[in-house]
């Protein structure tokens, strides 16, 4: 019996394609090479399986050029790049990789407050342009961490990571809001005040967002979220771009309406806007928070397991679908 065909859209760890190969029929893309929609759709004529990453669309025209298409497994706990309306309708499996990179994104995310507060990026950019020369009371005085309050839109667990962090590492308040209430129990392990988001944007010193991007959570910080913000405030967002209109944010930063923020992810990445380029208090990092060795390792390795399932028969590991089983027979 023919083994099934998979793709692997973009360069992964060569030890787990070929731990693939194993399972499948596979065909890779080692020089890393960003098909266009037609391109990709032309490559998963015949597969059975794809390995995604957050820079595939899955739409129903895509779907409707696969006919043999039944899982798409991304490499990323987020699946915005997904239709999934599209996916179950077509009977095409979706899958991500949650939990193996909460701690370490937990991690980025506070390193990400702290560079953005303590103004590391304007620092080491004066410093290298030879301009660092004396001792001045105030030079580069950013806003503390500890003791601050620190306000979390989006307590899933790499929300509830951060909070963890720093309630207990560095004395925080915390406060947060989410659609719906964490239990009593959660709350209490995260030390964590649940309030609405004005009042969140109104008091916290910090304020990080860590919301799953969709329809509904598109600008969840636009003008208006950020003249609510204190002068001192800083933003991060390690969520999705989009969830920011970042035009406004760039708008803020160079008024000093927000003291400074921290940005990981960008609307229309890997294009930053111009304007975020231009204004000096804030810190740029291009998609990395989850960027360690093991933690890739993890979400590659999970992504696959989640291929070898389904197509093994077993069914997904991580499924974010309930497609109608049968309308694309295994």
């Amino acid at each position: 019996m023919s083994k099934p065909r998979i793709l692997v859209a973009r360069a992964i760890f060569p030890d787990i394609v070929d731990r693939l190969r194993q399972y499948f029929d596979v065909e890779d893309n080692p020089d890393d090479v960003i098909w266009t929609p037609a391109e990709l759709a032309e490559r998963l004529v015949d597969k059975d399986g794809v390995l995604t990453t957050g820079s595939q669309r899955i739409d129903a025209a895509l779907l409707a050029a696969a006919p043999r298409l039944k899982i798409c497994a991304n490499m990323a706990v987020g699946y915005n790049n997904f239709d999934v309306d599209a996916m179950t309708a077509a009977g095409v499996q979706g899958t991500n990789t949650p939990d193996v990179l909460t701690e370490t994104t937990a991690d980025f995310g506070f390193a990400l407050l702290m560079a953005t507060a303590r103004r590391m990026t304007e620092s080491e950019h004066y410093l290298r342009a030879g301009k660092w020369t004396k001792w001045s009371y105030d030079m580069f005085a950013g806003s503390d961490i500890h003791g601050s309050t620190l306000g979390i839109i989006g307590m899933g667990r790499i929300g509830q990571g951060i909070a963890k962090r720093g309630a207990h590492g560095f004395g925080m308040k915390v406060v947060y809001h989410n659609r719906s209430r964490l239990s009593a129990e959660l709350e209490a392990e995260c030390k964590a005040t649940y309030v609405g988001k004005d009042e969140l944007l109104r008091t916290a010193d910090h304020v990080v967002l860590v919301v799953p991007y969709s329809a509904a959570s598109h600008h969840t910080i636009g003008a208006a979220e950020l003249a609510l913000m204190q002068p001192m405030a800083t933003l991060i967002n390690i969520a999705r771009g989009g969830i920011v209109d970042d035009a406004a944010l760039a708008v803020a930063l160079r008024e000093g309406r927000i003291a400074a923020a921290g940005l990981d992810v960008f609307e229309g990445e890997p294009s930053v806007h111009p304007d975020l380029l231009t204004v000096p208090n804030v810190v740029l990092t291009p998609h990395i928070a989850s960027a360690t060795v093991p933690t890739r390792r993890a979400m590659a390795n999970l992504a696959a397991d989640n291929l070898i399932a389904f197509l093994g028969g077993r069914g997904p590991l991580t499924p974010v679908n309930q497609p109608v089983p049968g309308l694309r027979a295994q």
